[in-house]
């Protein structure tokens, strides 16, 4: 017998897309809608490859809803799926967890959502077994412990939303290791919580599909789930498929040897043409990142809100749903040849800020704005913003801004 079945998770439905700024009502509504319509796109894509069943593990919602039609909408898709006679497998994630939610609405009963006890469902006509749990609450110390024996002769799925070993820049909930998960003997892992899809191991298959839609730039590239192909009660192929309903993107442009300002709305239009070709109709949302040796290093410093906002004009006459979500700029200035003497009535910027900087003051005010900017950050960026240099950054935008006011 062969079949299919798909795989998702962390679905988030209704969260907000984080970061993205924008004055263009139209933009912001194409953007709203994005999770709904990927949500939509998982249920036609399960029906039209006439799936067995779909897994979703955990995180369906983003915490509690802000009113009812999310949960309406999420019937709505399911009832879809009852219609079509594809039975529906869900476990609770962190977002989701029983003690998260204020309400529940009743789903058709085709779709079995996992208590917080392991249990194990059985579709004798795929001779399939599924194993999961549900999170009660956010506390989770040994959940991984108590799934059940595999069903010996059938195919044996865990459903189960876990961070793994911690090392995917997710907060750690149900933290296990792979050889953890290899000792239970089943054939495949349907994983949840980590939104970067991957692979992590073929014998068995342990499997994060990934988020369903991309909620920040920094969830960038095709979303989704996994199709996960079936032969002879073997697992024979797990394919990624694309649902996503819009799209971010980061996109790194070298100014190296650019000398005039009018080359850049050009060097990024022709990039973006091409990025936006690849986003096969989706919405875009683009982070522009300068970078390079050039002499124009001061003037964009200073001028950035405003080659801004003429690279999102430009977007915009690209696509009517293209969208730079932010301009970053990343250049430096070419080093000042040594036997270069400074005019007498040039201002020595660099030298007045090193003297500026041994002010007990000025030093105390720098610091105190990168704790604030720390403070802004999710936690999972504290460690790399620790590393970087933030007082010696500062200073360097500090001396160009005033060298490129100044000239």
């Amino acid at each position: 017998m062969r079949f299919t079945f798909i795989h998702a998770a962390d679905l988030h439905i209704d969260s907000p897309l984080a970061g993205l700024r924008t004055k263009d009502e139209d933009v912001a509504q194409r953007f709203a809608a994005a999770g709904r319509k990927a949500v939509q796109a998982l249920v036609d894509e399960t029906i039209a490859s006439d799936a067995a069943f779909l897994i979703i593990a955990g995180d369906i919602f983003d915490g509690d809803w802000k009113d009812v039609t999310t949960g309406l909408f999420f019937v709505g898709a399911l009832g879809a799926l009852n219609r079509a006679g594809i039975p529906v497998f869900i476990v609770k994630g962190n977002h989701d967890a029983e003690s998260r939610m204020s309400r529940e609405l009743r789903y058709p009963d085709s779709v079995t959502v996992f208590p917080t006890k392991a249990a194990t469902v059985e579709l004798e006509r795929y001779r399939v077994a599924l194993h999961g749990r549900s999170f009660a609450d956010r506390v989770n110390a040994d959940f991984v412990d108590g799934y059940p024996a595999p069903r010996a002769g059938w195919l044996n799925i865990g459903v189960l939303h876990t961070s793994l070993d911690g090392t995917r820049g997710h907060e750690g909930y149900a933290p296990c290791s792979l050889d953890d998960l290899k000792r239970f003997g089943y054939d495949y892992w349907a994983l949840g919580h980590v939104h970067a899809a991957e692979i992590v191991s073929r014998d068995p298959w342990v499997v994060f599909p990934g988020n369903l839609q991309g909620r920040s730039v920094r969830e960038t590239g095709p979303k989704g789930a996994m199709r996960v192909t079936v032969e002879d009660g073997r697992i024979v192929d797990v394919t990624p498929l694309a649902l996503d309903g819009a799209r971010w993107a980061h996109l790194t442009i070298d100014l190296s040897g650019c000398t005039e300002e009018t080359q850049i709305p050009v060097l990024v239009g022709e990039r973006l043409t091409e990025l936006h070709g690849r986003s096969e109709g989706r919405a875009l949302a683009v982070r522009v990142t300068l970078t390079g040796v050039t002499p124009l290093h001061d003037k964009l410093l200073v001028h950035r809100e405003t080659l801004q906002d003429d690279l999102r004009a430009g977007a915009l006459q690209l696509a009517s749903d293209c969208w730079i979500e932010q301009l970053k700029i990343k250049t430096s200035m070419p080093e000042r040849a040594a036997t270069t003497e400074p005019n007498g009535d040039d201002i020595d910027v660099a030298a007045l800020l090193t003297q500026g900087m041994q002010d007990p003051g000025f030093a105390a005010a720098l610091a105190e704005l990168t704790e604030t900017i720390k403070a802004k950050l999710p936690r999972d960026l504290h460690e790399e913003f620790e590393a970087s240099d933030a007082l010696a950054s500062l200073s360097d935008d500090a001396s160009a801004l005033l060298s490129g006011e100044l000239s």
